[in-house]
């Protein structure tokens, strides 16, 4: 009997890499608003944080976030296994109880998400209690993704961790090159929790002027990481910088500082897109960087294209399906929640 063809890709190329930018981006705006929401409440200064309208409106919706950020990072990591399936398998593998740890530990953290949803909800400080492990546990998750993602990019590395122990408990000793990705990543997140904290709490002039400081010390101290993590590239910076990907990495540097201008302006639709589109050059940028780092072993085009066009076609609809649900959801929590947690009026 013969084995199904599996040596091949479902869809052209840049199809498959345009859903995995997207969804990927789209992981990262909800993952930026849990971990940043987080770290903005757990490190603010306010004696009474808990009966902030603005903090209960950001616990509140930790534990729906958390889910949407749960629900949007299948997709990437789907799209990922159908292109680098020889990468990413062997990297799961060699730190396999790393990895599978993730699922409990997300679990947790989900829970946890609402147990302080539940606890803020009567104004109680108990909220930090729950706060400090889901951070933890966010803070394992990343790291682990940072380093088997980085590991998986890295053959040779792959085959001599593997070769000295299969048991599955081999981590990812080569720290600098994911370590300043992963902080730029958190800093990054802190920055958004900055801006979501001024846009839900823009009638609170208090609320508001600590979320400006947060969102631009915040860009300014991801920017500054993100620029470490450039120069620790070494040889593959010159590449980098003669590729197309530049431009990306531009563009979204100026939209980053656009974005905090026109958030100053209260101008919080175009400074949430631009925020946005700038995460998802990001995004492309790092992409492009993973293909000068497997260059020399793998390339992505040489796979044969046998396309299943009703299963993109089913994925397409359900992604447009959840994504209305998500704004729905979101119009009915500001419209029922109550006075305290609606969204604020807009200066014009």
């Amino acid at each position: 009997m013969n084995l199904p063809d599996s040596d091949f890709l479902p869809a052209p190329l840049w199809l498959i890499t345009s859903l995995h930018v997207l969804t990927l981006s789209l992981h990262f705006a909800a993952m930026n608003f849990v971990l940043g929401g987080i770290l903005i409440i757990l490190t603010g200064k306010s004696d009474r944080r808990w009966d902030n309208p603005a903090v209960r409106r950001v616990i509140a919706l930790l534990p729906s976030a958390m889910a949407a950020t749960v629900t949007l990072g299948v997709a990437p990591l789907l799209f990922l296994q159908l292109v680098y399936p020889l990468q990413m398998y062997p990297a799961s593998i060699v730190s396999a109880w790393f990895f599978l740890l993730i699922i409990p530990a997300v679990i947790l953290v989900y829970y946890l998400l609402y147990a302080a949803a539940f606890a803020a909800k009567g104004g109680k400080p108990a909220g930090g209690r729950y706060l400090w492990p889901a951070l933890l546990g966010l803070f394992y998750v990343s790291l682990v993704y940072s380093s088997v993602f980085s590991m998986a990019e890295h053959p040779d590395l792959m085959r001599r961790l593997y070769a000295q122990g299969q048991g599955g408990f081999q981590w990812n000793p080569a720290a600098g090159d994911y370590a300043f990705r992963w902080l730029h990543m958190v800093l990054g997140a802190l920055t958004v929790g900055g801006f979501f904290s001024g846009v839900l709490g823009g009638e609170d002039a208090a609320v508001f002027s600590a979320g400006k400081k947060i969102f631009a010390y915040g860009m300014a101290a991801a920017g500054t990481a993100g620029l470490a993590y450039l120069f620790s590239l070494g040889d593959l910076l010159g590449p980098l910088m003669r590729s197309p990907a530049i431009w990306a990495l531009t563009v979204g540097i100026v939209l980053s500082l656009g974005s905090l201008h026109l958030y100053f302006k209260r101008r919080f639709l175009l400074a949430g897109a631009a925020l946005f589109t700038s995460l998802l050059l990001m995004v492309i940028t790092r992409h492009a960087l993973r293909l000068l780092m497997l260059h020399q072993s793998f390339d992505p085009a040489s796979w044969r294209v046998a396309p299943q066009w009703a299963a993109f076609l089913i994925f397409l609809l359900s992604l447009e399906v959840a994504v209305i649900l998500v704004v729905y959801m979101l119009r009915l929590f500001f419209s029922f929640s109550g006075p305290d947690l609606k969204m604020p009026v807009r200066e014009r």
